[in-house]
């Protein structure tokens, strides 16, 4: 029990429930980072997946660095294993195997497949959304019904195709999904 003085509520708080919404401890202190090692598994091989090891490599916090199944240059900062990105349940084995604290996830097929929520369900910790959240970008009418019921501006959607236009393929195209109709 107890009150403190929170800086980000800015006033007076109870301890109980608020600590682990504010970050607080007594005294309206903020906990200190956390400055555990950690050992991370990063899944894939593509540029994208390269340019996150080259920066989960600069921190000082990183005691390991793996990929599945990585690439050349991500194997000069880490250590690559032949597990590929759509084998979730190879993932999973590789994950405990190595013991690691947490999972980057790069390529957004794993994740729609539910890659991040089988994690998750066995205890690991994951960078990268689960199934549902992932649907916005598995499937562009989705994205398009979100984007209209939030009103965020977007290309109209056409019942008919009409010249000119672009075709967005619905469904994942590695950013290649668009044809232009003249």
């Amino acid at each position: 029990g107890g009150t403190h003085v929170c800086r980000r509520s800015r006033g007076r708080a109870l301890l109980t429930g608020h600590a682990s919404r504010h970050g607080c401890g007594p005294r309206g202190r903020a906990r200190p980072p956390l400055t555990r090692n950690v050992r991370v598994l990063l899944v894939g091989s593509g540029g994208r997946e390269h340019a996150l090891a080259w920066a989960l490599a600069r921190s000082p916090r990183l005691t390991e660095l793996h990929a599945a199944p990585g690439n050349p240059g991500i194997a000069r900062l880490g250590t690559c294993h032949p597990v590929r990105a759509e084998d979730a349940e190879g993932l999973l084995d590789l994950s405990r195997t190595l013991d690691v604290d947490l999972v980057v996830v790069g390529p957004e097929a794993p994740l729609v497949d539910g890659l991040g929520d089988l994690l998750r369900h066995a205890g690991i910790a994951v960078f990268g959304p689960g199934a549902d959240a992932s649907r916005i970008e598995g499937s562009k009418v989705f994205a398009k019904e979100v984007m209209a019921a939030a009103g965020v501006p977007t290309a109209r959607t056409l019942d008919t195709a009409a010249v000119p236009c672009v075709v967005k393929a619905d469904g994942l195209a590695a950013g290649k999904g668009v044809v232009v109709c003249r």
